[in-house]
């Protein structure tokens, strides 16, 4: 069950990320709620990790998937095209995630 909540956590945290920029400054009350509940959400979601997964492995993944998942978004809906230096870092970001996912011994994941 613990996936699925880390599944949900990410998937909050994108969305209100995404929504974040639409705010103005938080000048605008709907993206405004949008956000605040959607970092709930994944701050919540990410809490229930914690009962089968160590802290440092939930947030790696939380933190990874996130970052490549904000700047597909980015990419794709606000036309913010990342340049190759951050493509490579963000590259390396998700490799580190994959390793801990596939190497790691520290607790059970």
């Amino acid at each position: 069950m613990g996936y699925w909540y880390l599944v949900i956590a990410i998937l909050s945290e994108v969305i209100a990320t995404s929504a974040l920029k639409s705010t103005e400054e938080f000048t605008r009350f709907w993206p405004s709620v949008l956000v605040v509940i959607g970092y709930a959400a994944s701050i919540y979601f990410l809490a229930l990790v914690l009962r089968s997964m160590p802290v440092g492995i939930a947030y790696a993944i939380w933190a990874g998937v996130g970052v490549a998942a904000i700047v597909a978004v980015g990419a794709v809906v606000l036309k913010e095209v990342p340049d190759w230096p951050a493509i490579i870092g963000m590259t390396m970001i998700v490799g580190g995630v994959v390793v801990i996912n596939l190497f790691s011994t520290t607790g059970s994941h």
